[in-house]
């Protein structure tokens, strides 16, 4: 399991690199709430292609070697002419991991996600402004809405359900209506 201190050493590395991350997924919503809720399994991180080979590097500096590419990976050539995935799993001996799906941002500020799997999806800069909190210590993460978003397309397990009605309580915001039938069906 990845915990708090996990969370900011690995934040903290990258950051003193100038390495941009933004925390999604279950890290995300808890940075979000500015509580630790559940145990994760997994990091889940947002970042610029550009940064992916030196992230790499640092983390595996630290251990962590690729565990997998994911079936949305696409390849693609960074502003250093390297051929670099774009979403991909890094695990540690002792089995924390790390998810990380990388971005391009253009001249507006708009996060261009470079995984096939969502072609034609961005992250606005509204999207892009979430921060918050693990163990005391301030994070960039994805906003409370972009999470709601980023929760559609699959059948949610429980323990999503239950950070994203965390979220929903917290920020007040609405459920997509995807997920809205879906919490319905779960509910009945």
């Amino acid at each position: 399991m990845v915990s708090p201190s996990d969370v900011i050493s690995i934040y903290s590395l990258l950051s003193r690199h100038a390495i941009r991350v933004w925390l999604t997924g279950g890290w995300g919503i808890d940075a979000l709430l500015g509580e630790h809720t559940r145990p994760h399994k997994d990091l889940d991180l947002i970042m610029l292609v550009d940064d992916v080979i030196h992230m790499r590097e640092l983390l595996n500096g630290a251990g962590y070697e690729l565990k997998e590419l994911w079936s949305e990976n696409l390849w693609t050539i960074d502003a250093h002419w390297i051929n670099t995935a774009t979403a991909f799993v890094l695990r540690h001996p002792d089995g924390r991991e790390i998810d990380a799906h990388a971005m391009r941002l253009n001249d507006q500020g708009y996060g261009l996600p470079a995984w096939d799997k969502y072609a034609g999806f961005i992250f606005t800069p509204q999207d892009l402004a979430g921060t918050g909190t693990v163990g005391g210590c301030p994070v960039q993460c994805m906003s409370a809405d972009n999470q709601m978003i980023c929760h559609t397309g699959y059948q949610l397990p429980d323990y999503q359900w239950d950070d994203l009605e965390r979220l929903q309580a917290k920020f007040g915001i609405a459920f997509p209506a995807e997920l809205s039938s879906q919490r319905m069906e779960r509910s009945s």
